[in-house]
């Protein structure tokens, strides 16, 4: 009994992943039962003899719009011409309620002077969303729930080369909360908290485009970058931003003689090039902003480099 077809047939058809077997001109061979489930719920070639199929021509026709299986049929090929010992690809293969991703594996089979191609496909959904979450939770600010140091260095540095490679300008904006450390002494840590949640809540209403974001700088400093616009625009952005928050009226403790809590902002905008770098762009946002605290706090100072002229805001 456990060297007959029907048994060991019954083991393959047990298993979770799909499974395909090929001869190497791309005619199917073999599919289990994991297989022909998947294509009838999802409106396979279910009405069909799958053993009258071309894997390789189903691929084919595939590939002319879809770049995951234009690579599994270079894999596919490569096994079956003996370029490659095996094949592997993760791929996302999306229904129309859910993300899903599957695991490719292409092996040859070689009984007798026949050879084969055995093509497995596993659902590795669950692994992929939970390496996304782990991914964003590493991204985002536990406090605030917006974008964190390592998230923002990253964007900025990729909206940089954007914006250099089109000559489209950039602004970057440090704002920094006036007083915060007299409110988290006088207040309380707890109160320090919540007042930082506010206003990265607020900030992020101003980041709305894919080519802006609202991140947390550390301690009590947040960023705000806004590719493609140009200064007058950022610099009205800012403005309304500072405006909303007083509309709030989050109390400072009595920091200042306005008893809420105020901001200072540096702002530039710029059109990147091969000279500077966000590195520099960043310091001279920061330099703008110390200078506002120095001269009294609760103001804006910002440049615009993104012309010849030399434009100040304050």
């Amino acid at each position: 009994m456990f060297e007959t077809k029907e048994f060991l047939k019954l083991i393959l058809d047990t298993v979770s992943e799909h499974i395909v077997v090929i001869n190497e001109s791309g005619d199917i061979q073999y599919i289990n039962q994991s297989w022909r489930a998947f294509g009838n719920q999802n409106n396979g070639s279910c009405n069909l003899d799958w053993y009258s199929q071309n894997y390789l021509r189903v691929c084919e026709l595939a590939a002319k719009d879809d770049e995951y299986a234009y690579t599994a049929l270079k894999g596919i090929k490569s096994v079956i011409t003996k370029q490659q010992d095996e094949f592997y690809l993760e791929y996302p293969c999306n229904s129309d309620t859910e993300p899903r991703w599957f695991m490719m594996r292409v092996v040859p089979l070689q009984i007798k002077e026949q050879r084969f191609i055995v093509i497995s496909h596993l659902n590795i959904t669950e692994r992929i969303l939970a390496e996304q979450q782990v991914h964003k939770l590493a991204r985002i600010d536990g406090l605030t729930q917006i974008a964190n140091r390592r998230c923002l260095d990253d964007f900025l540095l990729e909206e940089w080369n954007r914006c250099q490679r089109l000559s489209l300008p950039l602004s970057f904006a440090m704002i920094d909360l006036d007083h915060f450390k007299m409110l988290n002494d006088s207040a309380g840590h707890l109160v320090g908290d919540e007042c930082l949640q506010q206003v990265a809540k607020l900030l992020n209403s101003f980041s709305r485009r894919t080519s802006d974001l609202c991140a947390r700088f550390g301690g009590e400093e947040f960023a705000l970058v806004l590719g493609n616009i140009k200064f007058d625009e950022a610099t009205v952005l800012l403005k309304r931003f500072k405006s909303e928050l007083a509309h709030l009226k989050i109390s400072n403790n009595g920091a200042n003689a306005k008893n809420i809590l105020t901001v200072s902002i540096g702002l530039v905008t710029l059109i990147p090039t091969a000279n500077s770098s966000p590195t520099k762009l960043i310091e001279k946002a920061d330099s703008l902003l110390y200078e506002v605290k120095y001269s009294g706090r609760d103001g804006m100072l910002a440049v615009d480099e993104s012309c010849t002229s030399d434009n100040q805001v304050h």
